[in-house]
């Protein structure tokens, strides 16, 4: 018999919803062993919060079993202070980044499979005097990666960015003709490798209106995009572009979008795919998926939480190590 995968979880920000939607997601069975990076006193507390029935089992390694409803594999990692649905408290920021340390660790050594992350606030982590832009750049540094490429993938459509956590002032500067060729040779070997697609089609989007109306609206699709594109479509890959953003989802064909900036596409995953969309992080030595959604303050604890997206994420990781 096959023996089932493990999966590890970081719980995320204590205040938010990660700790719901991770309990949760332990209420159904799942073909693989689930291990919670957090703090047993933190599921402990939210479980009975929000009243969902818990049974928290320390972790033994390599003795993975499939997922029996109810019940928890953990790491416990103590928070730093005591955690408040609602109130965050930047005294536990360094607790968020040692389970998401530690679940790091865990796939880097193989004793995990993937990591499935739950939202994490990144306001009070700064706030801690800690300097942190996302999940997305703080994976690539932990696994000593010079670049990774955030994919969001929904039923319909996959979508990457060129760009990240970073003003929009500063996008025109980072897209340079090194880092478009970083970014697609990552997307095309992950459609590739990851998703069996054996030869990837993949639209680029412009950066300005219009993908610069040649050269009326901006010159960075001249003088940086196009030529990069075109060195792709002289040895054969199936890469077009750049496109006008506001068009190119209009009956796309494409297995996969590669927009310039955060909020350039999000808004469509989103607004059309909120509890479907996954965020998978490409590059890593690790399969790391995440919900797409962020804390949610208001609704931790009150037992009013859809962890159908957390759900979506776990399929996605485990669709991701066959």
């Amino acid at each position: 018999m096959t023996k089932p995968k493990t999966i590890a979880l970081s719980a995320g920000e204590p205040a938010g919803i990660g700790p719901d939607i991770i309990i949760q997601l332990a209420q159904t069975a799942h073909p693989c062993e689930l291990v919670v990076f957090a703090s047993r006193t933190l599921l402990e507390d939210r479980a009975k919060h929000i009243n969902l029935p818990l049974t928290l089992i320390d972790w033994k390694e390599n003795e993975a079993t499939p997922h029996t409803a109810g019940t928890l594999h953990i790491v416990d990692i103590p928070l730093k202070t005591k955690a408040e649905p609602g109130l965050l408290d930047a005294k536990n920021s360094a607790y968020v980044l040692e389970c998401l340390d530690t679940a790091i660790d865990a796939c880097k050594d193989q004793r995990a499979d993937a990591l499935v992350t739950a939202p994490i606030h990144k306001a009070v982590i700064n706030d801690a005097g800690i300097p942190f832009s996302g999940h997305t750049e703080y994976l690539a540094t932990r696994c000593n990666t010079e670049k990774s490429v955030m994919l969001f993938t929904t039923p319909t459509t996959y979508l990457a960015l060129q760009t990240t956590h970073m003003p929009l002032k500063a996008v025109s500067d980072a897209i340079t003709e090194q880092a478009l060729t970083q970014t697609l040779d990552i997307l095309h070997d992950a459609l590739k490798r990851l998703f069996k697609l054996p030869q990837p089609k993949i639209d680029v989007l412009g950066l300005n209106p219009h993908a610069g109306e040649n050269g009326y609206l901006g010159f960075e699709e001249i003088e940086t995009l196009i030529p990069v594109i075109k060195a792709y479509q002289s040895k054969g890959y199936a890469i077009t572009g750049p496109l006008p953003a506001d068009t190119a989802f209009i009956n796309n064909s494409a297995d996969c979008v590669l927009a310039m900036y955060h909020d350039q596409a999000l808004p469509l995953i989103k607004s059309n795919h909120f509890n479907e969309a996954v965020n998978v992080t490409l590059g890593l030595p690790i399969i790391r998926t995440s919900v797409d959604h962020g804390t949610a303050l208001h609704l931790a604890g009150t037992n009013a939480v859809n962890a159908k997206n957390i759900c979506s994420a776990l399929e996605m990781a485990l669709k991701l190590t066959t």
